[in-house]
């Protein structure tokens, strides 16, 4: 047991091997250690939890599509009822198919 311990205690050093640091003022620097202190946590972990939640959620909003009703029902209808390709469009194909097939 006491192994498994020292083994995890080990694995999380060395997953805290990169260092990241900034400054902040006094009064932001309070009012985080008020937070960590309320929550029991040391002000390492508080930061990296904040941290952690703040980039995941950060993260999601970039990767995930918002669609009203009304573009939504336009997305669906598009995929569904797709319109056919102009002129434009065609002579595209073709000439990707020309360079493809050279």
């Amino acid at each position: 047991m006491a192994g498994n311990l020292a083994l995890a205690n080990a694995e999380k050093r060395r997953a805290r091997s990169s260092r990241l640091g900034f400054r902040v003022d006094a009064q932001t620097k309070k009012l985080v250690e008020r937070a960590a202190a309320l929550e029991r946590r040391s002000l390492t972990d508080f930061c990296l939890t904040a941290l952690t939640e703040a980039t995941q959620a950060t993260i999601s909003r970039h990767e995930t599509l918002l669609l009203s009703e009304r573009d939504r029902q336009v997305f669906f209808d598009a995929l569904v009822h797709p319109s056919k390709p102009n002129a434009r469009l065609q002579r595209a194909f073709r000439s990707a198919k020309k360079r493809i097939a050279s």
